[in-house]
């Protein structure tokens, strides 16, 4: 079993975690339209990532009636 050999106090032991904390987010404004987004992610709400279309959304795509 480990022993420690002095008292690591308070102080010390919080410094060593000082760099532990969690950053916040940095969101950029999706130039499309307009919402809040990860930077270099495809945009959730248009599905455009630098200019262009990416993903094309559920409420873009036409099924045709004997493929569903």
């Amino acid at each position: 079993m480990a022993v420690q050999q002095n008292k690591v106090s308070k102080s010390r032991r919080n410094n060593r975690r000082a760099h532990d904390a969690l950053v916040a987010a940095n969101p950029n404004e999706c130039p499309n339209c307009g919402e809040l987004k990860r930077p270099h992610h495809v945009c959730s709400a248009c599905g455009h990532y630098a200019d262009r279309e990416v993903v094309s959304l559920v409420d873009d795509v036409d099924l045709d009636e004997d493929a569903a």
